[in-house]
């Protein structure tokens, strides 16, 4: 017979696991008051108070619906909602057929640009740098490829969106009330703002450009909006994860000062944990389309900064207004990107760590504590990484390592610019030279 030491065999262990999913009642959680919520949590609206339940598990769907609906008119996302709470994805369905029609006929005006701009591109006669400027409209027709990637993906997103809705019932059933997370009005802005913002700098660059054709705006345009939808789509659905990790540690404290703690714990556990998983499934989601994403920006950036610089020696003028343009917005862009990731995963992970270790332990009994250490233990346990399916991580980092590239081949971008002389003739004047 095993004997632990300093613990009493007489009485029973509780067993504490890392990963709990505690079941309870369907109408009334456990250890309510009466009032459909949690003691020390009052009543937040007269249903509540009368106990008129009503139970809303689309609140994340409904706080990005904006996004999703611009998203799915430019024939991203052709999945199913037949309930609410519920997200489908079938290729024999109507949602379906719209993305293919619609970039079937994307497909056959971008591909009659793009002829036209390699025709462009092979009749250059001059600096290097003007060269490197036309393949940059050659480049900015790759987002293109977003729409069938997006397509493959699809069938995670929407398991993505699912699991969100179980979270949501659980974090109910623990809590007692819904969770509030209140972004609807920022993703209308989100989904208003970017598609006026994206057109306006086609325009510019449509303005600026002598070699930029009125019949090459509206495909840009839509191209463009693409881009910077998805960066919104991203956005928002980093946001939701601050705001509900937030969320639950404001809830965990509270919860620990009207109720007996030990269960607690091992409920709000289960709860983060959960969240954990939502963290690394948002990376996992949508990993190949923003891995894809991230190198073009990389690239776009490259190319348009070269040439600007390249100007330098000749003074800037009103055709570089749109190289600008163009490259802040990509900078931007990429920024946010690794930004709200890196802010997501520091909320999910260690400031939740940092809530768990300011709890004060002294007066709770050995099950308290002992579920306190676990669910430390836990968070050391479950990264909240975002990560593009093995890629990399999403993060400031992130950021950082692809500017420190961009200046490198923009050197030696600039170094090769330099060893060529403007002059051909002088070329053949000293090659000439050279060989007598």
């Amino acid at each position: 017979m095993l004997r632990y030491e300093g613990l009493d065999p007489t009485k029973s262990m509780r067993p504490v696991f890392l990963d709990v999913k505690p079941v309870y009642p369907e109408l009334k959680p456990p250890g309510s008051n009466g009032f459909g919520n949690r003691v020390g949590f009052p009543p937040r609206t007269a249903r509540e108070a009368f106990g008129i339940e009503i139970v809303n598990t689309d609140i994340v769907y409904d706080n990005t619906k904006s996004i999703y609906n611009v998203l799915r008119i430019l024939g991203v996302f052709p999945f199913t909602r037949p309930s609410p709470g519920v997200t489908m994805c079938a290729f024999a369905t109507p949602a379906m057929m719209y993305c293919a029609v619609f970039f079937l006929a994307l497909a056959v005006y971008v591909g009659f640009i793009l002829v036209q701009r390699i025709v462009i591109v092979r009749t250059i006669e001059g600096r290097f740098e003007e060269a490197v400027i036309a393949y940059l409209f050659i480049v900015n027709i790759l987002p293109i490829l977003i729409v069938p990637l997006m397509w493959y993906e699809t069938h995670k997103v929407s398991n993505l969106l699912n699991n969100w809705a179980d979270f949501e019932r659980l974090y109910r059933k623990i809590s007692g009330h819904d969770l509030e997370l209140e972004l609807k009005t920022k993703s209308l802005v989100i989904a208003i703002l970017l598609p006026v913002l994206s057109c306006a700098s086609v325009i510019i660059t449509h303005v600026t450009m002598v070699e930029f054709q009125l019949l090459q705006v509206i495909p840009y345009c839509f191209l463009d909006t693409l881009t910077y939808m998805m960066g919104g789509y991203w956005y928002m659905t980093c946001e939701m994860l601050s705001t509900t990790a937030n969320i639950l540690a404001e809830d965990f404290q509270k919860a620990l000062k009207h109720v007996g703690p030990a269960a607690m714990v091992s409920d709000y556990r289960s709860l983060w944990l959960r969240l954990s998983k939502l963290s690394r499934d948002t990376g996992f989601s949508t990993c190949y389309t923003f891995t894809f994403l991230c190198l073009y920006l990389f690239f776009i950036i490259t190319l348009s900064i070269y040439g600007l610089m390249s100007q330098i020696s000749e003074g800037f003028g009103i055709k570089d207004i749109g190289l600008a343009v163009t490259a802040f917005c990509s900078i931007g862009l990429l920024f946010f990107i690794c930004d709200e990731a890196h802010y997501a995963s520091w909320n999910v992970r260690t400031n939740f760590q940092k809530k768990l270790l300011m709890v004060e332990l002294s007066w709770m009994n050995s099950d308290a504590q002992t579920e306190i250490n676990m669910f430390l233990r836990a968070t050391e346990m479950n990264p909240s990484n975002i990560n593009l399916g093995g890629f990399f991580d999403v993060n400031r980092t992130l950021f950082k390592s692809l500017l420190t590239t961009m200046v490198t081949y923009l050197v030696v971008l600039l170094q090769f610019q330099i060893s060529i002389p403007d002059d051909p003739s002088a070329m053949l004047i000293r090659n000439s030279t050279s060989a007598n």
